[in-house]
C-alpha cells in the first residue's frame, strides 16, 4: 500500500458523516498504517515515531513553563511556522516552544530544528490521545498553520479554554467541512479564537458561515524567503560553474518535468547553464537522468573549482541546497506541476526572475498573483517552454522587468508574521 493510498483513505474518514464514525474511522486509520508499515517506510517511520511520544513530551515538558505549541503538517508548512517560531524566540524568549509534525517527510528532515525546545510527531487524533496530549503540553497559546484541523484535539483545546489559532490558511468552498453533512466539524472550527489567513477570499467564506474572528495577513512564507535573501550563502563551486553564462534552475523535479528540461537543454543548449535538483534524491532516477542528457553533466557531491567549470548541467544530488541555489539564478522551473501540484515557487521569486512552472498550480495564491503580473508561465509541454525562454534571451530589456517585478511582488507582500505576533501576544502579555 503506497502513501497516495493511505491519503486517500484519510481523506475518506475525514467525510464522514458523524463525529462517533469520525472516530471510530480514526482507529481503522491507524491500523491499516501499521499494515502498511510492513513493506512501506513512510509509514514505517509514521509508527515508530509516535512509539514514545507521551514519555519524550513528560520528560521535556514542565506545567511550570509557557509554552507555544505549533503544529505543522508537514516541511511545506514548516517553512510557513519557522519565521512565527524565530519572531517568538527573539520577541517572546520566556516562551518555550513545542513543534508537532503529522508526516515523516517534515518530522525527519526538521527533528533537529534548535529553535523549537521540543519537537516530535503528533499522536493519532483519537480522544484518549488528543487527552493525554494537551493534558501533558498545557500550551499557553498553539497554533495550527495552514489546515490539518483535527476534531479531537480541537475539542480537548477548546474543553479547556486553551488559546489557539490558525495561521497562513487558505480556504475553499469545496473543503469538507464546508459541506452540510459535516456541520459537526464547522461547529469546532468556529471555536477557534482567531483566524489569519491569506487572501480576502478566505475571509469572505469564513464569515459567510457565521465565522467572523478574521484577519486577511498573507503568507508568513514571504517573511521566510525574504529571511533566506537576505542571509543567502556564498556558494563559491556555483559561481564557478556559472560563469558569463545565465543559468537556469530546475527546482524539485519530478520525471515530466525533467523530461522537459532534458528537451530544453537539447534545443538551447549553451546559451545557459543548467542545474537540476531533483524533489527526491534517488541514485537510480538521477543516473537516468545521466544517461538521458547529452551535454557534459557533472553531480554537486563530486565538484571541485577544477571540474565543475567545464560541466554544462549541474545535478543536485543532497537535500536542503536548493533555496541557496536560487540567489545565483537568472530563469527557474518549480517541479510538481504535472503531478499533486507546484513547489515553492517563492523562493526563486524573492531573488527576481522570470518562472516556469506546470499545470497543476491553482491552489497556489502566490502562483496566480506572479502569473497575473507576467512572471511566471504556466507550461503545457516543452516546446512552449522553449519558445519562451528564447523569446527571454532575445529580449533582455523585458526579461531584466520580470526580475524587478518578481522581487517587489514578494516585498509587498511580507509582514505577516509581524501581525500575527502582535495581535496574538498583545492580548497575552
Amino acid at each position: 500500500m503506497d502513501v497516495s493510498t493511505l491519503q486517500k483513505i484519510r481523506q475518506s474518514i475525514l467525510l464522514l458523516l458523524i463525529p462517533k464514525l469520525y472516530n471510530i474511522g480514526l482507529k481503522l486509520y491507524g491500523l491499516i498504517i501499521q499494515i502498511a508499515a510492513l513493506k512501506n517506510q513512510k509509514a514505517k517511520l509514521w509508527i515508530k515515531g509516535r512509539e514514545n511520544t507521551f514519555s519524550y513530551l513528560e520528560k521535556n515538558i514542565s506545567k511550570s513553563e509557557k509554552l507555544v505549541w505549533i503544529h505543522t503538517p508537514s516541511l511545506g508548512e514548516f517553512e510557513q511556522a519557522r519565521p512565527l517560531i524565530e519572531a517568538i524566540k527573539n520577541q517572546h524568549s520566556t516562551y518555550k516552544i513545542l513543534l508537532t509534525f503529522y508526516s515523516p517527510s517534515g518530522y525527519e528532515v526538521r527533528k533537529k530544528y534548535p529553535l523549537a525546545d521540543c519537537i516530535c510527531y503528533l499522536p493519532l487524533d483519537t480522544k484518549k490521545n488528543a487527552k493525554t496530549f494537551i493534558d501533558i503540553v498545557n500550551p499557553s497559546i498553539t497554533f495550527f498553520v495552514k489546515y490539518d484541523f483535527w476534531a479531537n484535539y480541537l475539542n480537548e483545546l477548546q474543553s479547556k479554554n486553551l488559546k489557539h489559532y490558525v495561521i497562513a490558511a487558505i480556504f475553499r468552498e469545496n473543503q469538507y467541512f464546508f459541506q452540510k453533512r459535516n456541520k459537526w466539524m464547522l461547529n469546532i472550527l468556529s471555536k477557534v479564537d482567531h483566524y489569519f489567513v491569506q487572501n480576502e477570499n478566505s475571509r469572505k467564506l469564513l464569515e459567510n458561515h457565521e465565522i467572523n474572528h478574521v484577519s486577511v495577513v498573507n503568507d508568513t512564507r514571504f517573511d521566510r524567503v525574504l529571511d533566506i535573501a537576505k542571509n543567502r550563502k556564498d556558494l563559491p563551486l556555483i559561481e564557478l560553474f556559472k560563469g558569463e553564462k545565465p543559468l537556469f534552475i530546475a527546482g524539485s523535479t519530478w520525471a515530466k518535468d525533467e523530461e522537459i528540461i532534458q528537451k530544453l537543454i537539447k534545443k538551447i543548449d549553451n546559451r545557459f547553464k543548467y542545474i537540476i535538483a531533483p524533489h527526491e534524491i534517488n541514485e537510480t532516477q538521477i543516473a537516468k537522468l545521466e544517461e538521458k542528457i547529452k551535454s557534459k553533466t557533472i553531480r554537486y557531491s563530486i565538484a571541485t573549482k577544477q571540474n565543475i567549470p567545464t560541466a554544462q548541467v549541474l545535478i543536485i544530488d543532497n537535500i536542503g541546497l536548493l533555496s541557496a541555489l536560487y540567489a545565483y539564478a537568472d530563469i527557474a522551473y518549480i517541479g510538481g506541476g504535472f503531478g499533486k501540484g507546484i513547489h515553492n515557487i517563492l523562493e526563486p521569486a524573492t531573488f527576481g526572475m522570470p518562472i516556469f512552472i506546470g499545470l497543476n498550480n491553482a491552489k497556489f495564491k502566490e502562483a496566480q498573483d506572479l502569473k497575473e503580473i507576467g512572471v511566471a508561465k504556466e507550461i503545457n509541454s516543452d516546446k512552449e517552454m522553449i519558445r519562451h525562454c528564447e523569446y527571454l534571451l532575445n529580449n533582455k530589456n523585458h526579461w531584466n522587468e520580470l526580475k524587478i517585478k518578481s522581487k517587489q511582488y514578494v516585498r509587498q507582500n511580507s509582514g505577516a508574521t509581524k501581525k500575527i505576533v502582535e495581535s496574538v501576544f498583545s492580548m497575552k502579555d
